[in-house]
């Protein structure tokens, strides 16, 4: 396909011009966290190199703290603090321009959003205000000097960003994020000088920065601004239909590139479950093309090349930005190209990528097990190396583990036999991609139920519950175990780690898996939270559609609380508590009746009784590994032949569905290998001992 007669998507790949340099398509992977950065800046080129690999024409770092005042400790950011710093960003840049993509870089100082907490300098800010993060600390307000120094950190960063060897300089504004966002912002910036008050006076910094860092490094580099132009705050907060749209036209001719989006990030990058939709954020950002000359970027999880198309043609953005879509799918631009769409890894918007950043890990991804560990492992996401001996495999259980390993094991060369004992693939997917706000997760199953009809090596065998006995009569040597888990009506969980007494009296218990059998609740439910990630949220919403009058309980401080690090707790809060469904958090379940519950407040003990018809524990989970228990049992006397037996997914540890991927991929990729070398590389320092 050589021309837009061929191709429908060639638009997609026009070669675009930022500045004096040139972007060799439209796909512009945006700045993003990776949880690696300046600690681990062989694993950080290596993540960033396969993108440009993959086809994305422009491939940007994520922020990049400028100076040791905008000390993010002990998040993993990247850092341009002084010229040390410049080699480990020279390896990222020169392994982007060996793919002909363009490097870019983001700036930022981060001001009263970093704490400084390794540094221990003061934060600064426009003016007073507590930091971020409820941390017992304030930046102080900054006077005409700090803005001169803060202004020239901007450009000694620019020109250290240039011997890098970056194509593109950012000045970031964000995301609430960055001390130049600050400045914008009448709730933070009450200053009474030329940079506080009037909205030509709170621009008057970024204004100032932007043409300072194009004046430095101008001549050879594209400057992008990165701008937040709505924060869905209304009145409260920066609006685009209001100073938003003032904004872009003041500065409207300085940047060579805008990269616009919406504050703060999990707005930004919303979940799947609250904005369910591609392109979501076109209606805030779609007017910043009409004040512009120069070309626009923005994101929406952008995953059909339709869609991309119809936001250049209809003169939206000028490139196709993405975070997330670009790590569920390092190749999407080439596959686009290649005409093979139906292989895009499509993202999910799990944002398990963005909780690795917020706990202070590598990053992962549910769809791509292969994200974060192409330098750690050596892992590449369309590439696998063919297994040295051919080997036939036995996998049991067809859920997002057994496909997982499947469709690696098939790659590597192996032949292949699935054994689901249901009627479809898809494990703990086909059930979870039908309550509210999940649909999503669904792509997990397609993509590799997909890849997998197309392979000569695999045999995918339907409504087959395979019994040890029938594992033997195979005589196939290698099997892997996926056999799920399921929910524990006991209660066990971190707030009963011995389950709770449940009396033959007490009012009916269910698990999340008996309401996905069909099975009938009565009309007053109470859903017991001791998991805290998102099915205790999202069945107690299912059920309430159902009908159901429904009390959410759980022993944290609010509902679902290991969301907070994929930014959606507080939304789910809100939707559970709009809804009507009464939320009672710091209780644990003390006992069970016939018709009350008791619960126990988690910091006084206080007891109190509730009227419930039944309740709903989601709490743990219990493997369902009888058949390898039975194996393995025959294994050890030496009456089998079974070479490999490995339990993988939920049946080895129950987890999230990013963690059963990277189960199932892991196993396949270490068949036959000697496990004992196959921990991942480390990045260590060096120390030489002076005396």
């Amino acid at each position: 396909m050589n021309n837009k007669t061929d191709n429908p998507f060639a638009v997609l790949f026009e070669p675009m011009d930022i500045g004096p340099v040139t972007a060799r398509n439209r796909f512009y992977q945006v700045p993003h966290c990776t949880g690696l950065g300046h600690a681990n800046p062989q694993a950080e080129v290596a993540l960033r190199a396969t993108k440009a690999e993959g086809g994305w024409g422009v491939v940007c770092t994520q922020e990049v703290e400028i100076h040791p005042s905008s000390d993010l400790t002990p998040y993993l950011e990247g850092r341009l603090w002084d010229d040390a710093d410049i080699p480990a960003h020279r390896a990222m840049t020169d392994a982007v321009h060996e793919h002909n993509s363009l490097a870019g870089i983001e700036l930022v100082h981060n001001g009263q959003h970093a704490a400084n907490l390794g540094t221990r300098i003061p934060p600064i800010a426009p003016s007073h205000r507590p930091v971020d993060l409820y941390h017992p600390m304030q930046a102080r307000a900054m006077d005409k000097q700090d803005i001169k120094q803060l202004k020239q950190w901007y450009v000694d960063a620019a020109k250290r960003s240039r011997q890098a060897g970056y194509d593109i300089v950012y000045v970031y504004a964000g995301h609430n994020m960055a001390t130049l966002m600050h400045f914008l912002l009448p709730r933070y910036n009450d200053r009474s000088d030329e940079y506080g008050g009037s909205l030509v006076n709170r621009v008057r910094l970024l204004k100032e920065t932007l043409s300072d860092v194009r004046d430095a490094v101008g001549a050879d580099c594209g400057i992008a601004l990165r701008l937040a132009v709505d924060e869905l705050l209304g009145d409260a907060g920066l609006q685009a239909h209001d100073e938003g749209s003032e904004i872009v036209s003041m500065l409207a001719d300085i940047p060579d590139l805008w990269d616009v989006n919406i504050s703060g990030w999990d707005n930004d990058s919303a979940t799947a479950r609250f904005e369910p939709d591609e392109g979501y954020q076109e209606q805030y950002t779609a007017f910043v093309k009409k004040l512009v000359k120069k070309p626009v970027v923005g994101v929406g999880r952008f995953t059909s090349p339709s869609a991309m198309v119809s936001q250049i043609n209809r003169g939206v953005l000028d490139f196709i930005g993405a975070a997330r879509p670009s790590i569920a799918d390092p190749f999407l631009p080439n596959k686009i190209l290649a005409g093979d769409i139906e292989s895009i890894r499509e993202c999910i918007g799990c944002n398990i990528c963005v909780s690795s950043d917020n706990v202070v890990a590598p990053i992962r991804c549910t769809q791509n097990p292969t994200m974060g560990e192409e330098w750690r492992r050596g892992w590449h996401p369309e590439f696998s190396p063919k297994s040295k001996t051919a080997e036939q495999v036995l996998v049991v259980g067809a859920g997002p583990a057994g496909l997982e390993s499947a469709l690696q094991l098939s790659r590597l060369g192996h032949s292949v036999m699935l054994a689901e004992a249901g009627l479809d693939v898809g494990g703990r997917i086909l059930n979870e991609c039908k309550l509210p706000g999940l649909a999503s997760y669904r792509r997990v199953r397609d993509y590799r139920q997909l890849q997998l009809s197309v392979l000569q090596n695999v045999d995918v065998l339907l409504d087959n519950k395979l019994s040890a006995t029938d594992i033997l009569e195979t005589q196939i040597q290698h099997v892997f175990i996926a056999t799920g888990s399921l929910w524990r009506h006991d209660g066990l969980g971190r707030q009963h780690p011995k389950g709770l007494a449940i009396g033959s009296a007490a009012m009916p218990v269910f698990t999340p898996d008996d309401i996905y059998a069909g099975a009938t609740l009565p009309n007053s439910v109470l859903v017991y939270d001791d998991d805290h990630y998102y099915l205790g949220g999202v069945l107690a919403e299912s059920l309430h559609q159902s009908g159901h009058a429904v009390t959410l309980v759980t022993p944290a401080n609010c509902a679902s609380a290991w969301t907070d690090h994929t930014l959606e707790q507080h939304k789910i809060q809100a939707q559970l508590l709009n809804l009507g469904i009464n939320i009672v958090t710091a209780q644990e379940l003390h006992s069970i009746n016939e018709n009350t519950v008791l619960l126990a407040n988690v910091y006084s003990q206080q007891l109190t009784e509730l009227d419930v018809g039944a309740v709903v524990m989601v709490t743990s989970r219990s493997p369902v590994d009888s058949v390898y228990e039975e194996l393995a049992f025959v294994q050890l006397r030496d009456e089998t032949k079974i070479k490999t037996l490995q339990r993988i997914g939920d049946c080895l540890a129950p987890s999230t569905v990013a963690a059963a991927v990277y189960s199932g991929h892991l196993a396949a990729r270490e068949l036959g290998c000697d496990k004992a070398n196959q921990i991942y590389r480390r990045e260590s320092v060096q120390v030489n001992f002076h005396r």
